[in-house]
């Protein structure tokens, strides 16, 4: 291969729209490899078939890579919502079997579509309650129990012949800054990082697992100079210390943390000289961007700047992950054999819920219940998915409850400062009776606490609102 198709196998572009753009056929004949797909490829009547049908047919070999979660962020169910509960969901049930299936059933979903590698799971350990980014899109706030479910959720994907992705390297959980607008930085001694933020990454490099994202967060501890993304230090530990052998995907490339400083293009040289293999330049890559971001690299490694050697590794390592991918989707998927989550009855996702004593004795007194569903800002991993008991419809507006009525007001990181409090408190002063519910990571005060807010937990807590099941 050329030093320029190197190059070209190093990136990873998305774009926008359900359409194939001309502009990434060109490229994979240039040597592109892979393409991610997000939420803004989904076609006005939901589903990404006829895009990957044409994507294969018209890029033969290309991997196909994708967000997809479960829970409260997925791509396939954009923008109605995830049927799979979610990772904080599934580390409160501490069924291993179960988030084996779980991902397993998400497996054999991609696999309908030609996709190859889930960028997931998340195995940071969000220890900081009031993480912007992270919450419930992680399996708890024990690297125990991160590291056993993390392990897991590796195993039941790829049963399915789709290559996992753990993330965010080295721990992105004990951060209060979404590195999709800024610069977080992790401040804790190396011993506490081995013991925490690292052990769910060593348990999953022992799974198997194919590839492993990297943040864009400054970890104090290893090197307190470069996000761990541009950093030979923090990848060196991924590489020598857990022993990966791997791909290394850079976390999106255009977000503010890793090139609201340089632009893209360098970020690009610099992530690559740092030991990532692969460039995720983000969902609205166009020609020019991703025209821009190879001439950079390409000169890069022309001048010397960065090794050619380099490019070319990471271009293998890129190769033949596409090779495997498409060599395991050529074999049929294994089926679960315990409930995928679509099955998961209301009674098994109530038991991941904490339910105050005061909201008890609210489920038990007689009378309507309605639901009160207060909007929430959610960071742009999750975009604008439909969440909560507004998902399956079965809300009110505030101004419609009805006198008498019991009311659950329902809410997403419910800080201090929310707006759910201020309705709580208007709807109290005309008489209701009322809970507080968090569909979020809880950080306090919540009467009812679910921990996600797919579809699929949002029809337990209805349940559970009603008194039909327990929580």
């Amino acid at each position: 291969m050329s030093l320029s198709a190197d190059v070209a196998a190093t990136l990873q572009p998305g774009f926008v729209g359900a359409h194939l753009p001309a502009w990434l056929e060109r490229a994979h004949g240039g040597g592109l490899v892979s393409v991610c797909l997000y939420g803004d490829n989904v076609s006005d009547g939901g589903g990404l078939t006829a895009l990957c049908a044409a994507l294969h047919d018209r890029m033969p070999g290309v991997l196909l890579a994708v967000d997809e979660e479960g829970g409260d962020v997925t791509r396939l169910h954009y923008p109605a919502g995830s049927p799979a509960v979610g990772n904080a969901v599934l580390g409160r049930l501490d069924d291993e079997g179960t988030t084996r299936d779980a991902a397993a059933a998400i497996g054999e979903e991609l696999t309908a579509y030609g996709i190859g590698l889930d960028l997931a799971p998340v195995v940071d350990v969000n220890s900081s309650p009031d993480n912007p980014v992270i919450g419930v899109r992680s399996f708890g706030a024990e690297p125990d129990s991160v590291g056993r479910h993390g392990a897991a959720w590796v195993e039941g994907l790829q049963s399915t012949g789709v290559l996992a992705c753990a993330k965010h390297f080295p721990g992105h959980g004990d951060t209060v800054v979404d590195s999709h607008h800024g610069l977080p930085r992790l401040d804790v001694p190396l011993d506490l990082l081995r013991a925490r933020e690292l052990a769910p990454f060593r348990a999953a490099v022992a799974a198997g697992v194919a590839s492993v994202m990297t943040s864009h967060i400054v970890v104090e501890a290893l090197d307190p100079e470069r996000p761990a993304t541009f950093s030979p230090a923090v990848l060196a530990v991924l590489r020598d210390e857990l022993r990966f052998t791997g791909v290394i995907v850079s976390d999106a490339l255009d977000m503010a943390g890793a090139s609201a400083q340089t632009g893209i293009p360098d970020a690009a040289v610099r992530a690559l000289a740092a030991g990532v293999d692969l460039l995720c330049l983000g969902s609205r890559t166009t020609e020019e961007r991703y025209a821009g971001v190879h001439a950079a690299v390409l000169d890069a490694a022309r001048s010397g700047r960065l090794a050619p050697e380099r490019v070319t590794e990471a271009a293998e390592r890129v190769r033949s992950l596409a090779a495997r991918a498409a060599t395991s989707l050529s074999r049929p998927p294994v089926a679960p054999t315990r409930p995928t989550p679509q099955e998961l009855p209301a009674e098994v996702v109530a038991r991941a819920f904490r339910v105050t004593d005061e909201a008890r004795r609210w489920i038990s007194r007689p009378g309507p219940v309605c639901v009160v569903q207060v909007d929430s800002v959610a960071n742009l991993a999750v975009g604008q998915v439909v969440w909560g008991p507004a998902a399956l419809a079965a809300v009110v507006d505030e101004s419609a409850v009805p006198p008498g009525a019991r009311v659950a007001v329902v809410a997403r990181a419910v800080g201090a400062g929310h707006a759910a409090h201020a309705v709580v408190q208007r709807l109290r002063n005309a008489g209701h009776d009322v809970v507080l519910v968090e569909c979020g990571w809880p950080r306090g005060g919540a009467d009812v606490e679910t921990f996600g807010g797919s579809p699929a937990v949002a029809r337990a807590l209805l349940a559970v609102l009603r008194g039909e099941v327990s929580a």
